[in-house]
């Protein structure tokens, strides 16, 4: 059987994806600017995001989150690729990723002999910390949601580990307002109702249940009853919000289990190899980036060994069927690859000598189906 290719518009840009989320959220505390998720007006705006928490896996397990679904719900799209960077710079920027240009886990920049490790704002391969060649404010340049909030007078708060404090992709995406390092879910919630006292807009994330995704997988019995410690801190976090305060809870992508058996290796793969000058993305979603006058070769020779499980397209037909979009930037086209790989069913390209860690992973994310596309808005209000 023949997979087909997502269509062109499968991510909701402008109507109803992650991008939209803090454009409305600040539209509903000023009253002014697009509102594509129509929020209703708020002196106070809390947005938790749920790493990892598709909306398909919460409809499978609404069982072991009673709080959770009993919110108001609808399903957003993330951004291309599905995966924590892009997304959090989505959310964070307003934009979709061919504007902000964080085009993956990993991305080939000009300024690079190897891929930026975007999370770690680090060198892929080498482990080399990046911060003060690639300084963050350039590298993304658009003013983040929580800068333009703060522009407009209003009470701005990001609440997440201590670790992301002063990061590289916090300062290029998520800058703006007072950073309030928490310990635990639990720490969290309470952080959380204290900046909300003063009102405005307080961003907070959750990284629990992504870990045990990508650890145990999604379908392990391990995945539901994290979600149920998430449901209870979430309510938890309810409780203490003032009155009025509008509690939006989202996520940056779903997940799939990929078994061993479905997983290619590229690094022991001469066919694949050949002719690739630097492979970029995650396991379900490569960037290949491949020699002069090596394209077509390179793509017969991935469409022949991976079969029709993956589709292996070319930059141009990505960008044209809007998947980063409905406009890229050039700077941003070059850290998309020549070729696009993307896994349209259950399998992976791993790198087995090169990313040991990631490639042992049973819970991936990255492409375009709709387990890892979609992800909730679920809305609630403090009384």
């Amino acid at each position: 059987m023949v997979m087909p290719i997502p269509p062109a518009g499968v991510v909701r840009y402008g109507e109803a994806t992650l991008s939209d989320l803090l454009p409305s959220a600040l539209a509903a505390l000023t009253g002014t600017g697009p509102n594509p998720l129509e929020l209703p007006a708020a002196r106070t705006v809390v947005v938790l995001l749920i790493d990892g928490l598709g909306w398909n896996l919460l409809q499978r397990h609404r069982a072991a989150a009673p709080f959770l679904a009993g919110l108001t719900g609808q399903p957003l799209t993330a951004g291309f690729p599905t995966t924590t960077a892009a997304s959090l710079a989505s959310l964070g920027t307003g934009l979709p990723t061919g504007r902000h240009g964080v085009t993956g886990y990993t991305s080939r920049l000009p300024e690079l002999t190897e891929p930026i490790n975007w999370l770690g704002w680090q060198g892929a391969t080498s482990g080399s910390k990046l911060i003060d060649q690639l300084v963050p404010e350039r590298v993304q340049p658009h003013p983040t949601v929580l800068e333009r909030a703060e522009s407009a007078g209003l009470n701005v708060s990001v609440v997440s580990a201590a670790m992301f404090e002063g990061s590289g992709l916090t300062r290029a995406v998520l800058r703006g307002g007072r950073y309030r390092p928490s310990l635990t879910a639990a720490d969290t919630a309470v952080e959380v109702a204290e900046a909300a006292a003063a009102g405005g807009l307080i961003y907070c994330y959750n990284p629990d249940l992504d870990l045990i995704g990508h650890v145990r997988g999604c379908r392990s019995p391990h995945w539901p009853v994290q979600l149920r410690l998430i449901d209870r801190a979430v309510e938890l976090l309810a409780e203490r919000l003032p009155a009025g305060t509008q509690l939006l809870v989202t996520a940056d992508h779903g997940m799939v289990d990929v078994p061993e058996t479905a997983k290619i290796d590229f690094d022991a793969d001469p066919q694949l190899a050949a002719g690739v000058s630097m492979i970029a993305g995650e396991a379900r979603t490569r960037y290949l980036h491949v020699e002069p006058g090596c394209l077509d070769q390179v793509r017969r020779n991935w469409t022949e060994r991976l079969g029709p499980d993956f589709a292996v397209l070319t930059r141009d037909e990505v960008v044209e069927r809007g998947w980063y979009g409905p406009r890229v930037d050039p700077a941003v086209a070059e850290r998309i690859g020549d070729l696009v790989v993307l896994a349209l069913a259950g399998g992976a390209v791993v790198r087995r000598r090169t990313e040991p860690r990631l490639s042992a992973l049973i819970g991936q994310h990255g492409a375009l189906t709709e387990d890892e596309l979609l992800v909730p808005l679920l809305r609630g209000s403090a009384e």
